[in-house]
């Protein structure tokens, strides 16, 4: 059996480049000669694909946050039935746009629902997968990340006071969790964030990116 893969997920509010980011990394990865698969949340699998449509069109009050919620579990579960564990299984790494601490940041702090609830749905999706080996949380002011959004969906239009909280919900859950979460400053260029998240898997991961 090949050694289990390395699961290292990339969180952070509308704008911080999350995207970009998770293929220049998964790239550099494979330069490295690292089997790597980038994915996202919510989506990543067929059926969590369905479920993303159904999460990001319409208005804000589409869904309330508990309906929400059970949404993006529900994706999660699916994403990881089908493919983040059998990837890790077989050796590859995964480097996920958003995973169970985006739930924890916008459905939590963000819509206000009661944390440990959410904690508890997540020890029963997830399992042993609960927690990547790395979180990379791309930090930047709310005004700046929603000035840089590329496609307003009906998390972007929830307002600014909804992503201030789901912001320091991010920064809450590193402060909480410091030896799988580092925060990266995202207000500079695509280039200046791409080397400090290098550094940071290097330091964390032992790998020369």
């Amino acid at each position: 059996m090949p050694a289990r893969g390395r699961f290292i997920t990339l969180e952070g509010g509308e704008g911080a480049g999350k995207s970009t980011q998770a293929r220049l990394l998964v790239a550099a990865l494979q330069r490295a000669g690292i089997d790597a698969l980038e994915t996202r949340e919510p989506g990543g699998s067929p059926g969590a694909e369905a479920i993303r449509d159904l999460l990001l069109r319409g208005s804000p009050d589409t869904w309330d946050a508990q309906t929400e919620a059970l949404l993006m579990v529900a994706a999660r579960r699916n994403h990881l039935v089908h493919t983040i564990r059998p990837a890790l299984t077989a050796g590859r790494w995964v480097v996920s746009d958003r995973y169970a601490d985006s739930t924890m940041a916008y459905q939590g702090f963000g819509r206000g629902l009661p944390l440990e609830p959410l904690r508890e749905l997540h020890r029963f999706i997830c399992e042993e997968l609960r927690h990547p080996d790395l979180t990379l949380i791309l930090d930047l002011p709310v005004e700046i990340g929603l000035q840089r959004a590329r496609h307003p969906n009906r998390f972007e239009r929830m307002g600014q006071d909804f992503h201030q909280r789901m912001r320091d919900g991010f920064l809450t859950i590193a402060r909480h969790a410091p030896e799988r979460c580092v925060v990266i400053d995202a207000t500079g260029d695509v280039e200046s964030v791409r080397v400090a998240l290098a550094a940071a898997v290097r330091e964390r991961l032992g790998v020369a990116l």
